[in-house]
């Protein structure tokens, strides 16, 4: 009796094991699928605060020294990605009108070269059409070697037209991976290198 069960039982064990597997597989397929599943349903909805994908320029305007905004930066790492990425001061006041820089700062855990992309969104959503982004390390993918550790700065503009009831204005940047096929088509459409190994 003891013979029959053993063989049933490792089946159940293997079966149990294979659906797993491929459950974890198709997990890390979506996560590389994400950013664009995410680009889409931002562009064909308008939702989530999805900020523009490249530099805006400064608005040369008098500054609203009246009010004072408080801008609010929240970082998010992400599955299948090994990287940290930290901001240096969680938030700033500034005047509509006003520009602002704040550096932020990723470092590679992982023992390998890897793509990367930071996503922003920004909430609440009707504050997204007045913030203006003129320098974003979220316009490019970004490589870094095993242990990198990268610095960039994010120069942003929060127009005098922002809703007086908007006092606090959030952006969060989510860190997905990237696969180098990605990479090196979006470097080509926007004119930079992107085929370096």
């Amino acid at each position: 009796m003891s013979d029959v069960r053993e063989p049933a039982s490792r089946q159940g064990v293997r079966r149990t094991v294979a659906k797993t597997l491929f459950a974890l597989a198709g997990m890390f397929a979506f996560a590389f699928a994400l950013v664009p599943l995410y680009d889409v349903f931002c562009e064909v909805t308008g939702l989530n605060g999805k900020t523009s994908g490249s530099a805006q320029a400064l608005v040369h305007e008098e500054v609203d020294a009246s009010r004072m905004v408080t801008v609010q930066f929240v970082t998010r790492g992400s599955a299948g990605l090994p990287w940290n990425i930290d901001v240096e001061t969680r938030q700033v006041r500034i005047h509509p009108g006003q520009s602002a820089e704040v550096g932020f700062a990723f470092h590679n855990t992982g023992d390998s070269a890897v793509w990367g992309r930071a996503v922003p969104s920004v909430s609440p959503a009707r504050a997204n059409p007045h913030l203006r982004k003129l320098t974003c390390f979220c316009f490019q993918e970004q490589r870094l070697e095993a242990g990198e550790r990268m610095s960039a700065p994010l120069v942003f503009q929060l127009t005098r037209d922002l809703p007086e009831d908007v006092n606090t204005v959030t952006l969060v940047y989510t860190l997905y991976p990237v696969t180098r096929d990605e990479a090196a088509l979006q470097a080509r459409a926007s004119g930079g290198i992107g085929d370096e190994a």
